[in-house]
């Protein structure tokens, strides 16, 4: 990825002031949005608390920044129990993950973002673990060496990824519940946002809470990012309160456009339409087009265009829509209406 597209401002990757906790809900109640997931979770949560046993092991799938990592600590909060935290890619041995699993204690949580990036030896350790509660480590070399099982004390493993499809197999059947999260509808980013606005301490009028919501791509971390910047701007530049207006000259000044749109968006749709004719292109061509990493467009940039109706996927590669041309003011010739009717 180049320098341009790891400092994007709309992108939902963590960062350093998303460690601000306090804005997190703690609780199921206090979540807001993904309101069917959170009916099914409120069952599996009290199924297994009458039960007396641990949760079943639960797998949150969806786009970056929708909450799955703040779903899995409300999660250990319901029940009652300690959460373990790491990431796919700092497991990087067997002996990593054993490390971990042999310091759980019963019921306790385990939590794997980006789970799709385990190793392939991991995910063999991580299999006996997840399905009988056993971990399975070799005790010695050569000839000599032998197989000792430890039997481990009942416990959840949370996965979070934003790719189901690189899940193998075996390991997405071992998790006995899988959640996808989606886009936040407006109501909801605009509860987000005034929420995030009483713990940070910062007066917002109703419309200028709906413009930051208006703009925040269905996203909570991209919204409490925004509010953030647009605090910065009241303090500096108004009274300190967040009204339509100052909201407003806030994200413009951040190249954020009123449906939610930053400068990669529009160069990527830029690209499709003005390099390629509109397409079909691929997502490797578009990349090397704009100098942007081909995984940052598909995870990051292409969910929200699509959503917003502003793409298609073909066999063949992506094409801009009418309503993408329509957007950018762009005329759209007879000759790309006809390329693009084909696919």
């Amino acid at each position: 990825m180049n320098e341009k597209g790891s400092q994007r401002f709309v992108a939902p990757q963590k960062k350093t002031e998303d460690a601000e906790t306090s804005i997190r809900p703690q609780s199921l109640d206090d979540f807001t949005g993904q309101d069917k997931l959170k009916a099914n979770l409120k069952i599996l949560i009290e199924a297994a608390k009458q039960r007396g046993d641990s949760l079943d092991h639960v797998l949150f799938h969806g786009p970056p920044g929708l909450g799955k990592t703040t779903l899995s600590h409300i999660v250990a909060n319901e029940m009652g129990v300690n959460i373990r935290i790491t990431a796919g890619p700092a497991i990087e041995r067997g002996g990593d993950l054993a490390a971990i699993l042999t310091n759980l204690r019963a019921g306790d949580i385990l939590f794997i973002d980006e789970v799709h990036r385990l190793g392939r030896a991991v995910e063999e350790i991580l299999y006996p673990a997840m399905e009988d509660f056993v971990l399975d480590i070799i005790v010695g070399k050569g000839p000599g060496a032998k197989n000792v099982r430890l039997k481990l004390p009942r416990f959840t493993v949370i996965g979070a990824t934003t790719r189901l499809a690189m899940l193998t197999a075996p390991l997405r059947a071992r998790f006995g519940a899988h959640y996808r999260m989606d886009f936040y509808e407006l109501d909801a980013m605009i509860d987000i946002v005034q929420r995030g606005a009483g713990v940070l301490g910062v007066e917002i009028e109703p419309e200028g809470a709906h413009e930051i919501a208006l703009r925040a791509r269905g996203t909570p971390r991209v919204a409490l990012r925004y509010l953030r910047r647009v605090r910065d701007y009241a303090q500096v530049r108004a009274d300190g309160k967040i009204s339509h207006t100052v909201a407003e000259e806030a994200l413009a000044m951040l190249e954020i456009d009123p449906l939610g749109l930053d400068d990669l968006d529009r160069a990527v749709l830029r690209a499709i339409i003005e390099k390629f004719n509109g397409g079909p292109v691929g997502l490797d061509t578009i990349g090397a087009a704009i100098s942007e990493d081909s995984g940052t467009i598909m995870d990051v940039v292409e969910p929200y265009l699509l959503q917003l109706g502003f793409l298609e996927r073909t066999p063949r590669g992506r094409i801009a829509t009418s309503h993408a041309y329509n957007h950018l003011a762009i005329p759209r010739t007879d000759e790309q209406v006809t390329q693009n009717s084909l696919f």
